[in-house]
């Protein structure tokens, strides 16, 4: 049935809900001067050091033809796949044309309908999707409880194959780092896997930013990380990262690697440019003294050491009232509202970048304190 032209009646209606609730989306373009909401933490956007290492190069190519199977493959992405595995300390690494497009080829396809996958339960909306679209049974594991996740797998490594634990190692709505270590020791790589998303880790743990994995030394315990580029790194892919055979394995199998146009020539050097900013080490040291000075000055935060904070404000239309208040200040915070996060958990979501000053920082917790 449709409406006035305008399409099926349960389009409408759902988005006159939307509005009802406050929960109605539109795009923005016009952000605030002060920057406390993207996740270009290091500043490599926002500050044109990507764009200024490629400069130099001549880039002639704008396209990559089609997927890396039929034309799309090329010289460089082998050698940045390989430079990409060596920097994380694994055997093989297979780029992704982002990290949604990497968790969701990764899990839909390498769990069987005979396999159970556990799942913190605030994982990224990609690895729910997912986890949807694989043929395993899925349980949620509630949040960073290891007993939980320990009785779930006593429980069910009796009556299935293989069991695939899926984490983040930085949460991107709490900034809360998962308890790897204790991860780890349930997972033993022959009937437990271990699967880590790096993405809010990446430039902000580890040494030249190598992630959380690698700030802990366990790499070598976990069977793949994915590091997504759109982040701390400045610019666009995303890596799974794990053995050759795991690579091998998704270059066959996973659907949003093998349908879709390879990442053209000038994404793969500016990823290329990304990693040599991290091994100048100049800016995460900053972003570090940020974080610090950050949660020295702040109280009723959830506790994070990484570059996320939060402090909840329980219901949508106190987020938005508060948010409103930042963006007449010129600066940009964003409110979360659900069911981005649950009823009752409604929270102003803090981003530190290596770029913000001490008094803008100052500014913002006195704001946050009004």
């Amino acid at each position: 049935m449709s409406i006035n032209g305008k399409g099926p009646l349960h389009l409408v209606h759902a988005l006159e809900e939307r509005k009802r609730k406050g929960l109605f989306r539109s795009l923005k373009y016009n952000y605030p001067k002060t920057d406390f909401s993207s996740n270009d933490y290091l500043g490599f956007s926002k500050k044109g050091l990507i764009e200024k290492k490629l400069q130099a190069l001549q880039i002639k190519e704008s396209g990559s033809t089609g997927s890396r199977l039929i034309s799309g493959n090329s010289q460089l992405t082998e050698d940045l796949e390989n430079s990409i595995a060596k920097f994380h300390s694994a055997e093989a690494a297979l780029i992704f044309n982002s990290g949604y497009d990497a968790n969701v080829g990764l899990v839909s396809s390498i769990p069987t309908k005979r396999d159970l996958v556990l799942y913190d339960e605030l994982v990224h909306a990609s690895i729910h999707d997912g986890v949807r679209l694989s043929f395993a049974k899925s349980y949620k594991i509630r949040h960073n409880d290891v007993d939980h996740l320990k009785r779930m797998i006593e429980r069910n490594l009796p009556v299935v194959d293989t069991i695939y634990v899926v984490v983040e190692s930085v949460y991107s709505m709490d900034g809360d780092c998962a308890p790897l270590k204790e991860i780890v020791k349930l997972c033993d790589n022959k009937t437990v896997f271990l699967i880590v998303d790096e993405a809010h880790a990446i430039g902000v743990f580890g040494k030249n930013g190598r992630g959380l994995c690698s700030e802990l030394g366990l790499e070598e315990n976990i069977f793949a990380r994915i590091y997504t580029y759109g982040k701390a790194m400045g610019c666009h892919g995303a890596a799974v990262v794990g053995n050759e055979t795991l690579r091998n394995y998704l270059i066959n199998f996973a659907r949003s690697f093998i349908y879709t146009t390879a990442l053209p020539q000038h994404s793969l050097l500016s990823i290329e440019a990304a990693y040599e900013l991290l091994l100048e080490g100049k800016l995460q040291e900053q972003l570090r003294e940020n974080i610090s000075y950050f949660n020295s000055l702040t109280k009723d935060f959830i506790p994070s050491t990484s570059a996320i904070h939060c402090k909840l404000f329980p219901g949508n239309h106190n987020v938005d009232i508060i948010e409103a208040q930042f963006e007449k200040k010129d600066m940009f915070v964003k409110g979360i509202k659900s069911p981005t996060v649950k009823e009752g958990a409604e929270r102003i979501r803090v981003c530190l970048h290596a770029f913000n000053t001490k008094e803008e920082i100052k500014n913002l917790v006195n704001l946050i304190n009004e």
